[in-house]
């Protein structure tokens, strides 16, 4: 063999080496970019998991608290309306009935105020926050938080969805050595980050969920 073969042969096995040590520091470069990317998803999918939680919990106690309040309104309907009845009883004697003396007249007149008073507190108590008025704000505000809950809900439900999947396809980029993968991956980690914040500000509504 001449001595110019041996050097060609030299030469490119350098070569060679060379060409594939560089792809192994790109690949290894990839590869903690890679799992850097994976680190990144798995914390916003914790977050997104908290927030997912935190809308369920709220969703559930002001649905809770709405009928809650609900329940103390009709209660105290019915007990307004049993004041009610008995006022017009009252009224009904005192206008029939001519034999009434003049004290047994003042004191229907007085019980007849007592039941009016007592109708009127029940339709509005703002001391106490217990009229029909207040529960009814009251549980119309419970209700408003429930929904508020409901149209945060499906965007962390999607949002995990979307995390999980992004977390496996980079997993799968980093065995694989595939770049494609995971710019896939990052897309959807990128779609899941954007209902991520909108489950937590609402910016837009979801035309689905």
């Amino acid at each position: 063999m001449e001595p110019t073969d041996v050097a060609d042969q030299i030469s490119e096995t350098a070569e060679e080496q060379a060409a594939r040590a560089e792809d192994e520091a790109a690949d290894g470069r990839f590869r903690k970019q890679a799992a850097l990317a994976i680190g990144t998803l798995a914390m916003l999918l914790a977050i997104t998991g908290l927030g997912g939680d935190n809308a369920t919990k709220e969703m559930v106690n002001a649905n809770i608290q709405a009928s809650d309040t609900w329940a103390f309104y009709q209660a105290k309907n019915v007990r307004q309306t049993e004041y009610r009845l008995a006022l017009d009883a009252l009224q009904l004697r005192l206008q029939t009935e001519t034999t009434l003396t003049p004290e047994q007249r003042s004191a229907i007149e007085r019980q007849a105020a007592n039941y009016q008073d007592t109708i009127t507190r029940y339709e509005s108590e703002p001391s106490t926050g217990e009229g029909k008025k207040e529960l009814t704000e009251k549980a119309q505000g419970f209700e408003a938080q429930r929904a508020h809950a409901g149209q945060q809900d499906p965007n962390f439900d999607y949002s995990q969805a979307l995390f999980q999947i992004a977390i496996v396809l980079g997993s799968v980029s980093i065995v694989a050595v595939a770049r494609w993968l995971l710019w896939l991956s990052l897309g959807m980690g990128l779609i899941a980050a954007v209902l991520m914040v909108n489950g937590f500000l609402l910016v837009f509504p979801l035309p689905f969920g």
